[in-house]
């Protein structure tokens, strides 16, 4: 299975990096990364991954894509495989407020859930918005699904046997995000981006901070910081993990 899954990666990231070209002409923007670095927590490892996160303006609309993949290996066994892929839509009100939908779908082999998935929408406002200091926030209702793995436990003193069937635990929920981005030169930008995934049984919140500098025409590099942590995880799994990653940026349009 972790060949399998080393093969689809691998045929993901030649087929998005060849087609980002037409991707660019097509009125899209944004970037594309591959990723190297060291994750602590449920995990320990060396890993790799792709992330591509792209968005076209039409009039007051705007459309939005967030694909990622993550897979590593210690001592040659698979420990970590996680995909995740999201899309938004927006319309402005005006310069400053707009509304928005979004749904997502994230599967992550090492943790208590086979899948996780919402879909919701609100409100958000650009508190700023300049070419070299950005800031935009939004938030809204939504509904939550998590499909929970089985669990199988042995009791350490009498050896028994528990077997906690898989299930499905669906609940309104609500969704808070945070974009902020700082360019200290033409070269050099730092950018923060906070997710939080509320439902009534659990609730996830990822942040990254990134500090990026240009190399030469659409290269970056950037150096960055994850953190995941969910409120409620299930049992025997950690409750954060944390992410150092160097990637290798692709920029998209201008």
């Amino acid at each position: 299975m972790k060949h399998v899954a080393k093969i689809l990666v691998s045929a993901a990231s030649v087929s998005l990096v060849s087609a980002l070209p037409a991707i660019a002409e097509d009125g899209w923007s944004g970037e594309a990364a591959l990723s190297a670095g060291l994750t602590t927590g449920n995990t320990e490892t060396s890993e790799a991954g792709l992330a591509v996160d792209v968005d076209r303006a039409s009039g007051a609309w705007n459309f939005g894509l967030q694909l990622s993949g993550d897979y590593g290996e210690e001592d040659g066994v698979e420990s970590r495989n996680r995909y995740f892929l999201a899309g938004d839509v927006e319309h402005d009100f005006n310069d400053t407020m707009f509304t928005f939908g979004r749904a997502s779908y994230e599967v992550d082999q090492f943790t208590g859930f086979d899948s996780r998935t919402f879909v919701g929408g609100g409100v958000g406002w650009h508190i700023l918005d300049d070419e070299d200091h950005n800031w935009t926030v939004r938030g809204g209702p939504g509904f939550k699904i998590d499909e929970v793995k089985r669990q199988v436990t042995t009791d350490a003193n009498t050896g028994a046997v528990t077997i906690i069937p898989a299930s499905t635990e669906e609940s309104l929920g609500a969704v808070a995000q945070s974009e902020y981005f700082y360019a200290f030169n033409e070269a050099v930008s730092l950018s923060n981006k906070t997710n939080v995934v509320y439902g009534q049984e659990s609730t996830q919140i990822n942040n990254s901070i990134g500090l990026t500098a240009a190399l030469n025409g659409h290269l970056a590099a950037r150096v960055s910081f994850d953190v995941r942590h969910d409120t409620s995880p299930q049992p025997t799994y950690e409750a954060t993990d944390t992410a150092t990653k160097f990637s290798l940026v692709y920029t998209l349009g201008e």
